[in-house]
């Protein structure tokens, strides 16, 4: 790789930086999603009994893998016919993963975790969920493209791309 004279190499603590936000959330989402999981069992137990919440998880668990089932099946047969005909599959592979994700929310136990993966899941409120998928993607794309872009070429504006190969910065490359 060229080397730009009087520039610092690209420093690899700052990808590690930017990861650390996001095993936060991780961690708090292991710890607070269980006991809010288990409050909104036992708030559904207070309401309407013991055996009843038992029985309604049940229900939206053998719901759920239904659903699942029929969703996955529509979705790998829309990704297959994409395929075949030489088509992006960009919305049939969103709508795998998101039927994934959804089913996985569905086979824990609770209640919030199975309206989250509802939401993924059912043909009427995925196209929304889909959406907010891809800009998400996109935003995070984007934003590591203008930061990668500002690590190569210090001191330019993100996005900023030199004009010759050779020159960076008006500064000549090194070989």
């Amino acid at each position: 790789m060229p080397r730009v004279s009087g520039s610092t190499p690209y420093a690899a603590g700052a990808a590690g930086s930017r990861r650390r936000p996001w095993r936060l959330w991780l961690l708090l989402a292991l710890l607070i999603v269980p006991v809010l999981e288990i409050a909104a069992i036992i708030a559904v137990g207070k309401v309407i009994g013991g055996w009843p919440t038992v029985a309604l998880l049940l229900f939206e668990s053998f719901l759920g893998a239904w659903l699942v089932r029929r969703e996955g099946a529509r979705t790998w047969k829309a990704l297959n016919t994409a395929l075949t005909t030489g088509a992006m599959p960009s919305r049939q592979l969103a709508d795998a993963a998101l039927v994934l994700i959804g089913g996985t929310l569905l086979l824990t136990p609770g209640f919030l975790t199975d309206i989250v993966g509802f939401f993924f899941i059912l043909p009427v409120t995925r196209p929304i969920t889909r959406r907010l998928l891809e800009q998400a993607v996109r935003a995070r794309l984007l934003g590591g493209a203008a930061a990668a872009a500002g690590a190569k070429f210090p001191g330019s504006r993100p996005g900023h791309r030199p004009a010759s190969p050779d020159t960076v910065e008006g500064r000549v490359v090194d070989r």
